[in-house]
């Protein structure tokens, strides 16, 4: 399974990646906040020292913007629209999902509802090059040195410990009292369907 291809590289690489790039996320984002905040700031949404949104967006920023890689200009600009509009669409989804956001621009200058700001916009310009240019390669060469056994058993418990943690919290978000599930669905499914009609 792991050597099996799926969007140009292998199992064991796009997982591998997936987990350093959604690591690596929190850790700066972390670190970021808690300067902005003066205080230790875990700004992922679990326990767990893991942001899968990066994950996936620098794994898609590859694949989609990497046939780019000589024409800078045109790689910024694409990265930065397509992560601004990505934001956008996640950002809507929570608030409609879970009624709430969880950031929020609105002391940033031109913001638009608090949800996407010009400052990031121009960030993600650069983390698309800075991913398409440097990272991947550095993350497919730190895989690569790695011991392929030990590597996937490392994802594996990775994973399977960040989607336990993922769970837990969406049920503590949800304020899911396992023993009742049936009037949770019931009542969230009321909820979800108010906020979309």
């Amino acid at each position: 399974m792991w050597s099996m291809k799926l969007l140009g590289t292998d199992v064991y690489h796009l997982l591998g990646a997936f987990v350093v790039y959604s690591m690596l996320g929190w850790l700066v984002e972390s670190i970021y906040m808690s300067f902005c905040n003066r205080k230790l700031t875990n700004r992922g949404f679990a326990k767990s020292p893991f942001c899968p949104i990066y994950g996936f967006g620098a794994i898609s920023c590859y694949i989609l913007f990497s046939p780019l890689r000589n024409r800078l200009l045109l790689l910024y600009l694409v990265g930065a629209v397509s992560a601004t509009a990505f934001e956008f669409i996640v950002g809507k989804c929570m608030i409609r999902l879970f009624g709430e956001l969880w950031w929020d621009y609105h002391d940033k200058p031109f913001n638009y509802q608090g949800i996407i700001c010009l400052e990031s916009t121009l960030a993600w310009g650069f983390y698309a090059i800075g991913i398409v240019l440097f990272l991947h390669g550095w993350v497919n060469g730190f895989l690569d040195r790695l011991d392929r056994g030990m590597a996937v058993r490392a994802i594996t418990v990775i994973l399977l410990v960040v989607t336990v943690d993922y769970v837990i919290q969406l049920c503590r978000a949800f304020h899911v009292d396992v023993r009742s599930r049936k009037e949770w669905l019931l009542d969230k499914y009321a909820s979800f369907k108010a906020r979309w009609y």
